[in-house]
């Protein structure tokens, strides 16, 4: 599920022009976090959590080396990015997520397994994407399983617009991936048609193919659930063109 904004994150509330409100794709449903969630937050976020600070991270310092790095938005309750960190200790991972809970088990889980190269923002993805990521430093960005908002009059809420494509398109290193997977065909449509629109990116599987799901991706927990529902998953990998 895409990353949404954090409950936190209230100091206009009442001020702002309501008339002028950005349009947003999501809705926060923080839901109860176990104690266990909240003890993580307690124990585990001064080592994995980052903030958005005046200046986009070094991430060279973050992680203490210069390595691959994959940013994903929007990890829902963590377990696949965990698995992925676990199965590439030379790749380093960040993970954008708001809901309280599903950052609290991946905090608990990545803690339990020793893993260190994973890192993990607690605020909206525009945010971090705008303020706290410098151009140029990210090698793959992964969406996976967003928000599908199926009615027609909240497409608008969906986060891939052709605004967020060039904001994934600025952190990318030249020749940088976006990764994207849905289990909702409309969805996989619109996704399609904006990317294709997009300047500077090219689809690895053909103009408006689908790609194979890569044996990297492991299943998530949306996909699981979707498979089950009996619902077909489209896979989508863009590449950045050289400037």
């Amino acid at each position: 599920m895409a990353a949404v904004e954090p409950a936190s994150d209230s100091s206009n509330a009442g001020t702002a022009d309501p008339r002028h409100r950005p349009v947003r794709s999501f809705v926060l449903r923080q839901g109860r976090m176990t104690p266990a969630q909240a003890r993580a937050f307690d124990e585990h976020w001064a080592r994995y959590g980052l903030d958005v600070g005046e200046a986009p991270l070094d991430l060279d310092a973050v992680f203490g080396r210069r390595a691959r790095r994959v940013l994903e938005i929007g990890f829902g309750n963590g377990e696949a990015l965990c698995e992925a960190a676990a199965a590439e200790p030379d790749t380093d991972f960040i993970g954008i997520e708001v809901h309280g809970p599903g950052v609290g088990r991946l905090l608990k889980d990545a803690a339990a397994a020793g893993i260190g190269n994973l890192r993990v923002f607690q605020q909206d993805a525009v945010e971090v994407l705008d303020r706290a990521i410098a151009a140029h430093s990210i090698d793959e960005v992964r969406l996976f399983f967003p928000d599908p908002w199926p009615k027609k009059k909240h497409h608008k809420r969906r986060l891939l617009q052709p605004d967020f494509a060039a904001r994934v398109r600025r952190v990318l290193v030249p020749g940088g991936r976006l990764h994207m997977a849905t289990d909702w065909p409309d969805y996989a449509e619109h996704m399609l048609a904006v990317m294709e629109a997009a300047p500077g990116w090219r689809n690895l599987a053909g103009q408006g193919c689908y790609s194979e799901r890569p044996d990297s991706r492991t299943l998530t927990h949306f996909e699981k659930r979707g498979l089950r529902l009996g619902h077909p998953v489209h896979d989508l990998i863009h590449q950045t063109l050289a400037t």
